[in-house]
């Protein structure tokens, strides 16, 4: 008797989309010309890379 094993591959791939916004929101915070550009990057950085932790970790 088997025993299949189904496995997803899903926390890898928001783990990467999430990790790919952090990056742009960095190179907007970097290069954004005014604060507020600034500060707007940084916030999408910021919660970009907490949702990609959290994506890995919830599909574990």
């Amino acid at each position: 008797m088997a025993h299949d094993v189904v496995t997803t591959d899903k926390g890898v791939g928001f783990g990467v989309l999430f990790s790919l916004l952090a990056v742009a929101g960095a190179l907007a915070m970097v290069f954004a010309p005014g604060q507020l550009g600034k500060a707007w990057g940084f916030a999408v950085a910021i919660a970009a890379a907490i949702v990609a932790v959290v994506a890995v970790q919830a599909y574990a």
